[in-house]
């Protein structure tokens, strides 16, 4: 990967070691275990460091960060705030569609799932970053990376403990290590309180309204509106 400092092979094989490694109860590693509905040959742990790779190698100018990964997005697909329907019909900067599936087809799935795992979050946050012509230097990131769901229940969300959330501060300081010269914005109150806890300050325009819950129309205004300023 690469940002506004020449960041090194070795940086990001430590930052990719670093996500592998995670593994907790109730709680799913996209980098380190296989998913049940993974498509064998076209996803599984593998795939998504690849993917995450590549959606790293950028000099990013925005850092957009979440609260934690989910069942819909980022589980599927290893990259914060992309879902599986967004890879295949090529939306993501520098991620290539799968195997077999011609650029905005709609062809070939990532999982077993009869239609594509689609997350709401992820189709406004990506829209929007096409719309305001960000889409190629912006870099996607969750406080939490990985997955929490409800015991026995892998296809839920949950919000990550306390003490879960200090796990992921390690991940969020050596992404950000990576990207120096980016502007970071949190997506949402979880978010703003891990970047503040490892002394980023995102105050003010910097804090933008989480997409979901009805705040898709807020987003848009507020992330537009802090790149004005």
């Amino acid at each position: 990967m690469s940002g506004g400092s020449s960041g090194s092979a070795s940086a990001s094989v430590r930052f990719l070691q670093l996500l592998r490694g995670y593994r907790a109860a109730g709680v799913f590693n996209p980098w380190g275990q296989c998913a049940e509905d993974d498509e064998p040959s076209r996803n599984g742990p593998g795939q998504r460091c690849r993917r995450l790779a590549a959606h790293l190698t950028t000099t990013a100018e925005q850092i957009l960060v979440g609260e934690a990964s989910g069942y819909q997005g980022c589980r599927v697909t290893g990259i914060p705030f992309t879902s599986e329907r967004l890879v295949m019909a090529g939306m993501i900067p520098r991620v290539e569609t799968p195997a077999g599936a011609a650029r905005g087809s709609g062809g070939t799935h990532l999982s077993t799932r009869r239609l594509p795992w689609s997350e709401p979050s992820a189709t406004v946050v990506w829209s929007t970053l096409h719309e305001l012509g960000i889409a190629g230097t912006t870099v996607l990131w969750n406080a939490f990376p990985w997955h929490p769901h409800r015991p026995q229940q892998p296809l839920s969300n949950r919000t990550p403990a306390r003490t879960e959330c200090e796990h992921g501060l390690a991940a969020l300081q050596a992404l950000l290590a990576q990207f120096p010269r980016a502007r970071v914005f949190a997506v949402g109150r979880h978010a703003e309180r891990a970047l503040q806890h490892i002394g980023c300050d995102v105050s003010g325009s910097q804090t933008l309204r989480h997409p979901s819950m009805g705040g898709a129309q807020r987003f848009r205004q507020s992330l537009r509106a802090a790149l004005r300023g």
